[in-house]
């Protein structure tokens, strides 16, 4: 496996490449070609990072005249070309046609089977987890965890894809994902093939990773995009009050790329973030603590689990806020081969 200091750095044999069950819910955008538009406009929107339609859908007008070559009328008329042959369903649909596709939305195990019936299945794909925390209540384990489980089959309770980890903190540990692949009896040479780590040293170099991803994404199978933290180089980037207005400005833009790519690919992004003591709390409270980005991060989340501190290797989860599950929580245990059920 390799890492990369900067930038991605894919590291599988393409001849080893396996065929999945797990349908492509993109259309790469080479495919425009074949509705008539320009084989060189499609380069110019491939190298600024457009590598699908569904991403020069979904970018304004203005997005798209920041690409060089790329004039208004190019513009609306590739937009127009995408409408007009509904490439991208764009527009209303109704509740039922929403319940249909919800129904295929895959969940990748936590490796503990109470925090799996917790979270209604695992960790959902299509969309956005926060998982905040103190230090030592197994943010990072978790992500390991996943990193492994999401390339497990389906029915076991994997999504059968590689992964992409994104690293702020310089955490990730190889060694780690073979202890857990052991565990579930996976070959531990495979899984780390499978994983693509970048280690980003700035929240611009953490935004700018994002766009390589894109790429990978379109060209191969992924389930899983981890960013370990999301918010801890905002908080070296960006200090005092004077720049907040900026901080939450450039991390607003940084979570709705991450959701972009969550509904595009249709991957599980898993994002991790740390807390502050809570001003706004009393002293006697049992946790004084709150997840720090404030009301932006809040909302691009579409789930937010808490992870607090239990007896021993035991940890506990809790539902902090999610659409359609009731606030709960659970235990589970930290071992050497990742997240497990709690013990006694």
């Amino acid at each position: 496996m390799q890492v990369a200091r900067g930038g991605i750095v894919e590291a599988y044999d393409e001849n080893q490449q396996e065929e999945t069950a797990v349908a492509v819910c993109y259309h790469r955008i080479e495919e425009l070609e074949a509705h008539g538009v320009n084989r060189n406009d499609i380069a110019k929107l491939k190298s600024s990072g457009f590598n699908t339609i569904e991403s020069v859908a979904h970018a304004t007008l203005r997005k798209l005249l920041e690409v060089k070559g790329i004039s208004e009328q190019k513009a609306q008329k590739i937009k127009e070309t995408i409408k007009a042959n509904e490439i991208v369903k764009i527009g209303f649909q109704t509740a039922t046609s929403r319940l249909t596709a919800m129904k295929d939305v895959i969940f990748i195990s936590t490796g503990s089977r109470d925090l799996d019936v917790l979270l209604g299945g695992g960790i959902e794909t299509g969309s956005l987890t926060e998982i905040f925390g103190e230090f030592r209540t197994g943010k990072t384990q978790l992500c390991h965890t996943l990193c492994v489980t999401a390339q497990r089959t389906l029915d076991q309770g994997g999504a059968e894809g590689r992964v992409i980890y994104v690293d702020t903190e310089g955490t990730f540990r190889p060694q780690k994902l073979v202890a857990i692949a052991e565990r579930f009896q996976m070959n531990p040479e495979e899984v780390l093939d499978n994983v693509i780590c970048a280690r980003a040293h700035n929240s611009e170099q953490q935004l700018e990773l994002l766009q390589d991803a894109a790429a990978l994404m379109a060209d191969s199978r992924y389930a899983l995009l981890v960013v370990d933290s999301a918010t801890a180089l905002y908080r070296t980037d960006y200090s005092g009050r004077g720049e907040l207005s900026e901080r939450q400005m450039h991390l607003a833009q940084f979570l709705r790329q991450l959701t972009r790519l969550a509904e595009e690919f249709g991957i599980a992004v898993v994002i991790t973030n740390q807390v502050v003591a809570n001003p706004d709390g009393m002293s006697f409270a049992k946790d004084a603590t709150k997840p720090i980005g404030g009301n932006i991060i809040a909302h691009a989340s579409t789930t937010r689990l808490k992870l607090k501190k239990g007896r021993g290797d035991n940890r506990v989860c809790m539902i902090y806020d999610s659409p359609t599950l009731p606030e709960s929580e659970c235990g589970f245990s930290l071992g050497p081969a990742g997240v497990e059920d709690a013990k006694e």
